[in-house]
């Protein structure tokens, strides 16, 4: 087994604090693209908040369309619809 000298001590330390750069930088580029992610996913929720805002609007046009025209299948009879 080899002494450990002072020498031998210093570039295992230099070596050591060399991978825990290395991975310092790799933890940082991860949590960069973990924000991404999270940009992303917000995007999308987003997105989806505003089609459920859309299709909410079209099912109520869609269904007052229906009651001016007297098209609702199991309704009852209702009177015409006469614009004041």
């Amino acid at each position: 087994m080899p002494e450990a000298t002072n020498e031998l001590m210093f570039e295992l330390l230099k070596r050591v604090h060399q991978e825990i750069g290395e991975l310092r930088q790799d933890v940082s580029e991860t949590k960069r693209e973990l924000n991404v992610m999270r940009g992303h996913m917000v995007a999308t929720q987003s997105d989806i908040h505003n089609i459920y805002g859309i299709l909410a609007r079209q099912d109520n046009r869609l269904e007052r369309i229906e009651r001016r025209l007297e098209l609702r299948e199991l309704a009852e009879a209702q009177k015409p619809f006469e614009p004041k």
